[in-house]
């Protein structure tokens, strides 16, 4: 499998495909993240922005490669491995994205709390950061795993299916990326760092449940 995956991934970085929503995260995060915010707020927005764009990985993981060389992993390994070590490459790229945003917002952001009259612990308050990202990371995959080949395979149809459910994934009430997201704000409120592990439990039950029917419908398609 780390052959696989080492494969995938080198596949994903030679095709400079990951360049557009990369390029994409950075435009939120330069809009939405200003020097000198509050570190909880802004750990929240970056967290947020990470999920659409997780999802977006994944796809470009699952049709990156040619349909030959796919049918002949396949058949050398299995389809549900070539189709796991898709998914997996997709999760390391998130996993470096999310790192790297929750460093760079931690270091120009304010450790304080909204009305900057309470201080924030700025180790406390990246790892509260980094939860959320992992938390909006492991939800974006899910639904890149559910609206990319093998269940969908037409871009018309699972391209709108999953940038409507990542809107709705952070805005609906009992989302784990929506419950990590409230948690950051309403510490930031308080002055308060949250530690939000209920939403990153309900996140992995997710891309788990995810990832496993794309590997099942990957083997059962062939």
């Amino acid at each position: 499998m780390n052959a696989l995956v080492h494969y995938q991934s080198a596949l994903l970085l030679r095709s400079q495909r990951w360049l557009a929503p990369v390029i994409l995260y950075a435009a939120f995060l330069a809009v939405g993240v200003q020097s000198g915010q509050p570190i909880l707020d802004s750990l929240a927005y970056a967290a947020a922005a990470l999920l659409p764009v997780a999802a977006w990985l994944v796809r470009i993981c699952a049709t990156n490669e040619p349909p030959a060389a796919r049918s002949c992993a396949a058949a050398a390994v299995g389809p549900w491995r070539a189709q796991l070590a898709c998914l997996l490459s997709a999760v390391l790229a998130t996993a470096v994205l999310g790192v790297v945003a929750s460093v760079v917002v931690a270091v120009i952001s304010d450790p304080a709390s909204t009305d900057h009259r309470t201080a924030v612990n700025r180790l406390a308050a990246v790892g509260a950061g980094l939860f959320a990202m992992l938390v909006s990371g492991l939800t974006g995959i899910a639904l890149g795993a559910v609206t990319s080949r093998p269940l969908m395979r037409s871009p018309g149809r699972a391209i709108p299916v999953m940038l409507l459910a990542s809107l709705l994934a952070l805005v609906t009430t009992g989302s784990p990326a929506k419950a990590a997201m409230t948690a950051l704000v309403t510490g930031s409120r308080d002055g308060v760092v949250p530690v939000p592990l209920l939403p990153v439990a309900g996140a992995a039950v997710l891309a788990v449940a995810a990832v496993g029917v794309s590997c099942g419908m990957a083997s059962r398609r062939g």
